[in-house]
């Protein structure tokens, strides 16, 4: 087995474990839900949950999404349907076997970390005559949704239960503050980042955010320790123009909530990207940790500020350094083949040490190189995982014990895979 092959099954291997589930996908097989779905898209909900491992959407029919819709704007969508994505597996069976008859469940609501006490929990209730509650947290509410059925189930990854009536915590349903009301300065400062809150201040770099802001906005700042972290250029060195791209660097004019981070696989246009330099950053991700690359280094997602639609800001451990105005490491010298050596020099003759580029300036650009053709009996990738079993019994196990992790079933499959390529 060539070396190329084994490199198309170990990435066909990784794309179908890894994969997880889609709830937009699961949904478009159930029209009743499009203006559910559709509202979860909007808000990027929906990214957030297929960035989860084991969640539970409790779904409502188009009739109750269009009435709620209708009296409330966007942002306050967005909350309350957070309410009803619980982080936790519950199927019909185990609705019916909940101990002592009541529990709470964490949302995603609660994650926001705007949830004062109890209102990002959900209280769900085995009632009387085979029904089942669902209602706030907060003491004093009420249970006045139900759940209807099982829509969609792959144990103990993801589960879609129809409920009749939307969870209303106290509180969820005000409007937050518009977009251009936001106290940008104010909030950045709070969580630590006031040298950054200076240099976009002094040099208007705010105005363009806050004009970004009324269509979407998402900024990383990076907090006031990183500034003076070993490694970060003297920044009184950088030209106006410089300074102006690197904070421009910092900021992306999209909405782009973490759990949109933690899904993303192509390249993040910043507002710094132009026709003149790409400025852009790379995601990397490892269960609930993000990291920001910007070819020069990574920086780590360390809290959330603010994540109301369409703005979010986030904060940072380390300065974003772009290629395009820093370098990046020079680059290995190429392995020449014994039949491919350079003619030598003359005796005696040193060669010129090369000089090293400016680290304000933007490199070259890398050299073209060839690609590389496939052999024809190479397998094509595959486009993703197997159809999603409703209702299977993956775990294989006892009842409410949860499969084995997406983790160790990649770490044997992929041992697996080599000593398939061992034995070959």
């Amino acid at each position: 087995m060539s070396a190329l092959r084994l490199f198309f099954l170990i990435t066909t291997v990784i794309t179908t474990v890894v994969s997880g589930h889609n709830i937009t996908a699961i949904l478009s097989d159930f029209p009743e839900y499009s203006e559910f779905n559709n509202y979860l898209s909007q808000t990027k909900l929906a990214d957030e949950i297929n960035s989860r491992t084991t969640v539970t959407v409790l779904v409502l029919n188009n009739g109750v999404v269009s009435s709620l819709a209708a009296k409330h704007p966007l942002a306050v969508m967005k909350g309350v349907l957070s309410l009803h994505v619980l982080l936790d597996y519950y199927d019909n069976k185990k609705l019916h076997a909940i101990s002592d008859g009541t529990t709470l469940s964490t949302t995603l609501y609660q994650t926001t970390g705007t949830a004062p006490g109890n209102v990002g929990f959900v209280n769900i209730t085995d009632l009387k005559g085979g029904k089942v509650g669902f209602g706030s947290a907060v003491p004093g509410s009420k249970l006045d949704s139900s759940y209807t059925k099982s829509v969609k189930q792959i144990p103990y990854n993801i589960s879609v239960l129809e409920i009749n009536q939307p969870i209303i915590a106290p509180g969820i349903l005000a409007a937050p503050a518009p977009s251009a009301d936001v106290n940008i300065t104010g909030l950045l400062e709070k969580a630590g980042c006031k040298t950054f809150v200076k240099l976009i201040t002094d040099t208007g770099v705010l105005k363009m955010y806050q004009l970004a802001a009324a269509k979407g906005l998402t900024v990383f700042a990076p907090n006031d320790e990183a500034f003076k972290a070993k490694g970060v250029p003297d920044l009184s060195k950088l030209t106006n123009a410089e300074l102006v791209a690197l904070l421009q660097y910092h900021a992306l004019a999209s909405y782009t909530p973490k759990g949109s981070l933690k899904t993303t696989t192509d390249p993040l246009s910043t507002i710094a990207t132009n026709g003149a330099g790409k400025y852009d950053l790379t995601v990397e991700t490892a269960g609930d940790d993000v990291r920001l690359d910007s070819g020069v280094g990574t920086s780590r997602l360390a809290s959330t500020v603010l994540d109301s639609t369409p703005v979010c800001l986030f904060t940072v451990d380390s300065v974003l350094l772009p290629v395009e105005l820093f370098g990046t490491a020079p680059a290995p010298a190429p392995v020449l083949s014994p039949d491919a050596s350079p003619a030598s020099g003359p005796a005696g003759s040193s060669p010129e040490p090369a000089v090293a580029p400016s680290p304000f300036l933007s490199p070259p650009a890398p050299p073209t190189e060839a690609p590389v053709a496939v052999p024809a009996t190479a397998p094509a990738p595959s486009d993703g995982p197997a159809a999603d079993s409703e209702n299977s019994s993956a775990g294989n196990g006892v009842d409410g014990v949860k499969a084995p992790s997406r983790v160790i079933v990649l770490g044997a499959t992929f041992m697996s895979v080599m000593m398939v390529y061992v034995l070959c």
